[in-house]
């Protein structure tokens, strides 16, 4: 969207911008609106952009980054839209972000409550607006609904998010050196359900969204519960990252042996590499991620491979032996000497060295429980 000096919108080839679609003139709709932004529509993008005090051309590259589509310049606008645009703009003013973590922000922001916000329509709220008596409609329970949940969740919302932000805070700041803090050595692990493709022919849509949902809170709770961080969730697929090695590698194992026991879900199988990993925006991304992923494609069913960089870390410290002969000769040792033996959580195995597409000749290990699981 682009504005002449008169404040016309138009899309760059003179033509003005189509009127939102949505809400429309829908009257709930309107209310509802107002009623969850806690205002009137009093701007046009130009004028929004004008009050904050902001070009109209950064206005939009903010508005752009949080999701929302042009409107050209209908009346859509509240007084949130212009202070959210002098406090962006505020914080690059005073110098504490650049113009282009200011966008990034707003899209980091953007992308992850435009999905939190859809999950809550059509998995929460569209349960609840289930007419309670017969004769009412959906929308006449709507309205009700919403104004007494918004204030709770807002609340919620605000508190989840500072607990994550000092958990990020605190891990950042523990990095050894300020390098690191953005290019990390971390475990990435990926868990993959097999045979998933041929699912989705054979089941009906809701049980397969069963299926999925229920994948994805198991792995999330056993993620979180093993002190490791979910980054994204791909329907047939986890990703996860932990800080040390012996962490991701019961998280991996607890994935695998949890849905061992459970007869209406598919195999797993799981890749875990170990190495520097570059963050953004929640997400992760350079070749220790991509080594994970083609692990977790040549990892048998229900079972876990690792890499070289993996297995050497896990060794160092003391999770698993070097060799199955080392760990025979060490409890000889240990037994003949009066001794505890040394107890190792894992063990390793190596398999065959094989090409890997992109990344050249990989050597995998599978890695295997050798002593029962904590509680």
């Amino acid at each position: 969207m682009t504005v002449d000096d008169t404040g016309s919108g138009t899309d760059g080839d003179g033509r003005v911008d189509s009127e939102p679609a949505e809400p429309g003139d829908d009257p709930l709709a309107l209310r509802l609106e107002q009623l969850i932004l806690g205002a009137e529509r009093r701007y046009t993008p130009f004028q929004a952009a004008r009050s904050a005090g902001v070009s109209m051309e950064l206005a939009s590259r903010f508005w752009r980054a949080m999701g929302f589509a042009d409107i050209g310049q209908a009346k859509a606008l509240t007084e949130a839209d212009v202070l959210a645009l002098r406090r962006l703009a505020g914080l690059v003013e005073a110098g504490l972000l650049s113009e282009a973590m200011a966008v990034q922000v707003a899209r980091s922001t953007g992308q992850t409550t435009a999905r939190l916000a859809e999950w809550q329509i059509d998995s929460f709220l569209e349960g609840l607006t289930e007419p309670p008596e017969p004769g009412m409609t959906r929308t006449e329970v709507t309205y009700p609904l919403v104004e007494l949940l918004l204030p709770e969740l807002q609340e919620f919302l605000v508190y989840v998010w500072r607990r994550q932000l000092a958990a990020s805070t605190g891990r950042v700041v523990q990095a050894g050196d300020d390098e690191e803090m953005v290019d990390r050595r971390l475990a990435v692990g990926f868990a993959d359900l097999v045979g998933f493709t041929r699912l989705t022919r054979r089941m009906e849509e809701e049980e397969l969204g069963e299926l999925v949902e229920a994948f994805e809170t198991t792995a999330a709770d056993l993620v979180a519960a093993r002190g490791g961080r979910l980054i994204k969730t791909l329907g047939d697929e986890v990703l996860y990252v932990a800080d040390d090695a012996g962490t991701a590698a019961e998280i991996a194992l607890r994935l695998i042996e949890t849905m061992a026991n459970d007869e209406t879900m598919p195999e797993l199988r799981v890749g875990i590499a170990f190495g520097t990993v570059t963050t953004r925006m929640g997400d992760v991304f350079g070749t220790t991620v991509n080594l994970a992923s083609r692990l977790t494609s040549i990892a048998p069913r229900d079972a876990l491979l690792v890499d070289s960089a993996f297995a050497e870390e896990i060794i160092r410290t003391g999770d698993a032996p070097a060799s199955e002969a080392q760990a025979v000769e060490e409890a000889a040792t240990a037994e003949k000497e009066g001794e505890q033996a040394p107890a190792y959580r894992f063990g390793l195995q190596p398999m065959w060295q094989r090409p890997v597409r992109g990344l050249g000749v990989v050597e995998p290990w599978l890695l295997t429980r050798r002593s029962p699981p904590p509680p």
